[in-house]
């Protein structure tokens, strides 16, 4: 498995064997929103660039909006979380993901930032 990659929009993101982007939100958004009551997910085949409103998360607190952080093709979605939105609090970097997009370049990820790069951007 490779490095997850961080956005400043608190998206993370990992690019899988199969040349797959998993994305979700990270552990830090996550907390900030407290509990995740909706999500609504991006429709499979959707083609998104970059910056482009992907999700919509509710929470107790707050909604907002999840961004894609690259372009290219939605091909699968966390249908689970349509049932347990909760998941995103119980495991935001893992079974709570979002979506897996097919991206159009992945020389873009070098352009965000690692773990350590993204521990220091929300101290």
């Amino acid at each position: 498995m490779s490095e997850t990659k961080f956005t400043e929009d608190h998206e993370w993101l990992r690019l899988d064997e199969d040349g797959k982007l998993t994305v979700g939100i990270t552990d830090f958004a996550q907390e900030s929103l407290g509990d995740v009551v909706y999500v609504e997910l991006p429709e499979e085949g959707q083609t998104v660039k970059a910056g482009d409103e992907v999700a919509v998360i509710e929470s107790v607190k707050a909604a907002g909006e999840i961004k894609s952080p690259l372009g290219g093709t939605v091909v699968e979605v966390n249908a689970a979380l349509a049932d347990k939105p909760e998941l995103v609090n119980a495991d935001a970097m893992g079974d709570g993901w979002f979506f897996r997009m097919e991206p159009e370049d992945t020389a873009a990820l070098d352009g965000l930032m690692d773990e350590a790069a993204y521990k220091k951007f929300v101290e």
